[in-house]
């Protein structure tokens, strides 16, 4: 069974300055290859740290991926990183100090001296062209590993990662398998209250099933390990069917299905228009439902009333309210439809600055679930 770690390079990572969006990307396309993910890291520009990490992931994992470090700055240290950790020394590419040269080139300059540092790799290492940058990128290989390092610059890496590591990989590895994942996104229980419901597929090994919980909604995660598409696919239609029957209406969407836009369609299904009024949210609400305002400091009762207001104004068939209050960690729901008028009240036992976010998905789904017991 093949499998990888990734390793993201740069203190400014570690530092909260930039997100990484390459181990991201980087996963699931290992994903797709069938090859299975053990770990990510993440190390800033240290030499022997990063030296350290690439070895002990070579003792756990055929695929080594780093991304960052290539630039031809003194900070930029995964080229004598990797041949740190492989016991060998840089040695200069003429052929890739070429493509340094006529990258630059096509922006009418011509490199400066520490560019060269770009065309230094460990010696032995396949080269790898960049088209689209700087940075070469190599691999080195030994019996039983692949340490393959590419550029910190997303589009870069996606680049390289498709045109030449994907094929690499196939062949060196025989990968013949694919990982196909199918995420269920529910609302209106628990991450707990779920997991007993679906505990036992939970201890399946493909596929596999896991829970992962957001503010107010949890994803149900099934993935299977197949030769095919269309197998990974047949396997997962079965426990998908079984999660759907056991956990029924709290299944709202499927992979990149978002709970605001299934409620938005769902009313509109019923032929229905919508308008919303939100308090103490600072826009979120409003900005997942057109024709929505925002008003301050709405008691339960003021909240109701602004809601009559707007239906009437702007003669919605459903109108749906969220007021939140912090310091008493809790949040007013009210809504108004052909049916009649309802209010909830909920509290939050979790971080404050989480409660706006929770209030607004508690509230979106119980207008989809009242929608859908009107229809």
């Amino acid at each position: 069974m093949t499998s990888a770690e990734i390793i993201t390079i740069g203190t400014e990572i570690l530092l909260g300055e930039i997100v990484d969006t390459n181990t991201r990307y980087i996963a699931r396309t290992l994903r797709g290859l069938g090859v299975d993910l053990y770990r990510t890291i993440t190390i800033g520009d240290n030499m022997d740290r990063i030296a350290e990490a690439i070895q002990n992931s070579m003792q756990h994992a055929n695929i080594i991926i780093t991304t960052g470090g290539l630039g031809p700055t003194v900070d930029d240290p995964t080229r004598d990183a990797v041949a740190k950790a492989m016991g060998v020394e840089t040695e200069f590419r003429e052929d890739l100090w070429e493509q340094v040269v006529a990258t630059i080139a096509r922006y009418g300059r011509k490199p400066s001296e520490n560019q060269k540092r770009q065309a230094y790799v460990p010696k032995g290492a396949i080269g790898l062209m960049n088209p689209v940058g700087t940075a070469p990128c190599f691999i080195v290989e030994t019996e039983n590993n692949a340490v393959i390092s590419l550029p910190g610059v997303p589009q870069e890496m996606e680049h390289i990662l498709h045109e030449s590591v994907i094929p690499y990989l196939q062949k060196r590895f025989n990968l013949d398998e694919i990982i196909k994942v199918r995420v269920l996104h529910c609302a209106g229980l628990g991450e707990g209250m779920i997991d007993e419901k679906i505990a036992d597929l939970e201890t399946f090994s493909n596929p596999t099933v896991g829970l992962a919980a957001h503010t107010g909604v949890v994803d149900v995660r099934i993935a299977a390990k197949a030769k095919s598409e269309a197998e990974a696919n047949e396997m997962i239609a079965l426990v998908e069917t079984e999660v759907r029957e056991r956990l029924g209406s709290i299944v709202f969407g499927a992979d990149e299905d978002r709970l605001d836009e299934v409620v938005l369609n769902t009313v509109a299904r019923m032929g229905w228009t919508l308008t919303a009024i939100e308090s103490g949210l600072d826009g979120l609400l409003a900005r997942k439902i057109p024709h929505s305002a925002s008003l301050p400091n709405l008691t339960a009762d003021s909240l109701m009333q602004a809601l009559r207001s707007a239906r009437a104004d702007s003669k919605a068939d459903i109108a749906l309210g969220v007021s939140v209050f912090m310091d008493e960690r809790a949040a007013e729901m009210a809504m108004v439809t052909p049916k009649g008028e309802k209010t909830h009240r909920i509290t939050y036992g979790g971080p404050p600055r989480s409660l706006p976010y929770w209030s607004v998905n508690l509230a979106l789904n119980w207008l989809r679930v009242t929608v859908e017991e009107m229809g």
